[in-house]
């Protein structure tokens, strides 16, 4: 009778303390990235690089920020796409749409569109969200620290919209030895078009 006592605590104060941990991830997140922000003027603009419908980098553009209210953002966006890109969640691994999608294209932000991704540097890491060893473009993506999760991340988000990806590790394949570990939820795949 004794052990099971003792045995019930360790499992009670594990159980108050894995939900102190998600209690305090949950508020970081909620006060780091959900902040209703007014939109910015129209004269926020910033460069990103341009790609056609078969892929061809088409050169660097100004082009305006988009900017939203959350309200106007889950008015356009489904909840899985709101709760990662606005609120920085993360998918469940192994759930996505995308991560089993092998036909070359371009992986574009759920939001804004804009490209992120060719799907020929996409490979399959083993980790459960689709995996690239580079961007389409350093223009259009951006890279902060993130210490939501009590560690030091590289999370990367959407040059455009602001919206959260993923984050990046140095453990990809040659040649870049990246992974931007990319939330399937918050990418479009737009299929190249053949001539």
């Amino acid at each position: 009778m004794r052990e099971l006592t003792r045995r019930g605590l360790i499992f009670a104060g594990a159980a108050v303390a894995a939900a102190g941990v998600f209690a305090a991830v949950d508020h970081v997140a909620s006060s780091t990235f959900v902040k209703d922000e007014p939109p910015l003027g129209p004269d926020t603009t910033v460069e990103i690089v341009e790609f056609d419908d078969a892929g061809k980098r088409v050169g660097k553009m100004q082009v305006h920020r988009v900017r939203k209210t959350l309200p106007e953002w889950r008015n356009v966006l489904t909840t899985p796409q709101f709760v990662v890109t606005r609120k920085a969640a993360t998918e469940i691994p192994y759930s996505g749409e995308l991560l089993r999608e092998h036909r070359p294209g371009i992986y574009c932000c759920a939001d804004c569109e804009t490209a992120l991704f060719d799907a020929k540097t996409k490979f399959e890491s083993g980790t459960g969200w689709p995996s690239f060893w580079e961007a389409i473009a350093g223009e259009n993506i951006r890279e902060k620290d993130d210490f939501s999760m009590g560690i030091l991340q590289r999370e990367v988000k959407c040059t455009r919209c602001d919206a959260h990806l993923g984050h990046l590790f140095h453990d990809g394949p040659e040649p870049t030895g990246l992974r931007y570990c990319i939330n399937s939820v918050a990418l479009k795949f737009v299929p190249l078009r053949v001539a």
